[in-house]
């Protein structure tokens, strides 16, 4: 039976873990993130998983990234200045291709900046942040509930692809408390990485099969394969020939493209004859439909579009509805960030306008509100 509960989005993100098969998390303590830690230092031990506590944030995803090697589901968690230190690693696990999750709580910045505040900056940082060619998935949860159910979806995805996938929750959904329906365990899709099914002898550990993504064998299997942060042939071994590269460069962004259209994932409101759109997303996507809610009740022809995936962008979903409505009004918290994609999805199709706020307080609905009336 399901079972009914009063929990912090932090809560949830790590309670989702676990419900995924999470068994180790490594990370260091850092607001607002850290009752995600807090959770896991208690469930995991309970569970025979293992937390710990790292020296630094390095360390922390570090460990993440070794304890996914050695064949555990594995998370780590942090924000701000800790995801910046992260992005070395980060991009380590994307080309190593080494299944992990990344809990983003998003708070004020640059460097320090507003730890105990709300943001949503770090839309781009989770697409480009670390350097080189890569396929980005991220979700942006709005709710308690898809704290929860987002991050399961995100445990499935880091497995079946076989890189990082990051959940992006903002300070005021990691912090804020409602109600929340935990499903029974096996009502819901566990996705496990693939093993090997070939004898030791044969096994060529970047092999891909007809979907791009090669099995992975834990390090003690009996498998034996070489992980390296340098581009790298079908072996595993560092490669300088040109060929190897190109196949390798293209595959590991090639596995997540060629699925582009089942992990995109949004939710649309009041879109049926609305000629303005509101697209946000996380906190602000709450503020906005109150807004819209009550300017329904006004006659106002005005709808909203939430992206729950950030990374890949729903572009096409967004340019389809560009062809039909006058304008799309973009507010974030943020001095501009998703809006640019939104713009580019619109492709010059209706007005676009972006609405940006950076002072640490969340969107009011009147705000909100006041923005729509502007263009109505």
């Amino acid at each position: 039976m399901a079972q009914v509960e009063f929990w912090q989005g932090n809560k949830a993100i790590a309670m989702g873990a676990i419900a995924a098969g999470c068994r180790f998390f490594g990370g260091y303590p850092i607001t607002p993130s850290t009752e995600i830690m807090e959770v896991m230092s208690e469930e995991l031990p309970r569970l025979g998983g293992k937390f710990v506590q790292m020296e630094d944030e390095i360390g922390g995803i570090a460990a993440t990234i070794g304890a996914s090697i050695a064949g555990l589901k594995a998370m780590t968690g942090s924000s701000g200045p800790g995801i910046s230190l992260k992005q070395e690693l980060l991009g380590y696990a994307y080309i190593a291709e080494i299944p992990m999750v990344l809990a983003d709580v998003q708070r004020g910045g640059p460097s320090t900046g507003l730890p105990t505040k709300v943001s949503q900056a770090d839309v781009m940082q989770a697409k480009w942040g670390t350097h080189g060619d890569h396929a980005t998935i991220a979700y942006a949860p709005s709710s308690i509930q898809e704290c929860y159910e987002i991050t399961v979806k995100a445990f499935n995805m880091a497995e079946r692809f076989r890189q990082p996938v990051l959940v992006m929750a903002d300070e005021v959904v990691g912090h804020m408390r409602e109600k929340i329906v935990i499903p029974e365990p096996g009502s819901f899709e566990i996705v496990n990485r693939k093993k090997p099914t070939v004898c030791p002898d044969e096994f060529v550990p970047y092999k891909a099969d007809d979907d791009d993504i090669p099995p992975m064998a834990a390090f003690g299997d009996g498998y034996r394969w070489h992980v390296t942060g340098l581009t790298s042939n079908d072996w595993g071994f560092p490669t300088n020939e040109a060929d190897e590269i190109d196949k390798k460069a293209n595959r590991i962004i090639r596995k997540v493209d060629r699925c582009r259209d089942e992990i995109v994932e949004f939710k649309q409101e009041s879109m049926e004859d609305a000629e303005i759109m509101v697209v946000s997303y996380g906190s602000v996507s709450r503020s906005a439909l109150r807004a819209i809610r009550e300017l329904r009740l006004e006659g106002v022809k005005v709808g909203h579009f939430r992206p729950i995936t950030l990374w890949p962008f729903p572009d096409k979903e967004i340019a389809e509805i560009a062809k039909r409505v006058k304008h799309i009004i973009v507010p974030e918290l943020n001095a501009g960030q998703m809006v640019g994609e939104v713009i580019k999805a619109a492709a010059g199709k209706c007005e676009v306008h972006a609405r940006n706020l950076i002072n640490g307080e969340l969107y009011k609905p009147d705000q909100i509100m006041s923005f729509i009336k502007e263009v109505a």
